[in-house]
């Protein structure tokens, strides 16, 4: 399957479940209701957050197929370690993308749930980095990750 695909799929399946179809189960009835009414300073304001997320989070995944030559996913990493474009300045700004977008639907739909979730997900990304995916980087890309560790912060 061509890396575009891979790509593909992978984004519907991990962020597309992580920001888009479980936080609409979770709006439940207030989904539509959100888009019944005029929209108010915390619509446009939650949409803007969650656009400058989704541009962060695609930026980061063509950075992946195109110069990591690999995808998001654990599954098909990249082959090469990518440290350059978004990743300059932070290991993570894919998280810190969909965190965004989490964040950006919180304010938007002002449900108190939205925000609990994004709590969830961002402690459970801590977890994961720490406990699997650095270790599996130090692994993949020996020295060249340690240095970028000790170069680059894990969030901002």
């Amino acid at each position: 399957m061509s890396l575009f695909f891979r790509n593909l799929l992978f984004t519907i399946l991990q962020p597309g479940m992580v920001a888009g179809l479980i936080p609409f189960w979770l709006t439940g009835k207030s989904f539509r209701e959100a888009f019944a009414q005029p929209f108010t300073f915390s619509h446009f304001s939650g949409i803007f957050i969650f656009t400058i997320g989704f541009i962060l989070m695609l930026a980061c995944i063509i950075d992946f197929a195109v110069q990591g030559r690999g995808t998001l996913s654990p599954a098909d990493p990249t082959k090469k370690l990518v440290s350059t474009g978004l990743y300059r300045f932070s290991r993570n700004p894919m998280y810190i993308g969909v965190m965004m977008m989490l964040i950006g639907e919180s304010i938007f739909f002002r449900l108190f749930v939205l925000a609990i979730y994004s709590l969830i997900i961002f402690t459970a990304f801590n977890i994961f980095i720490i406990y699997f995916e650095e270790p599996r980087l130090r692994k993949d890309f020996g020295d060249d990750y340690s240095k970028y560790m000790k170069a680059v912060r894990r969030w901002l």
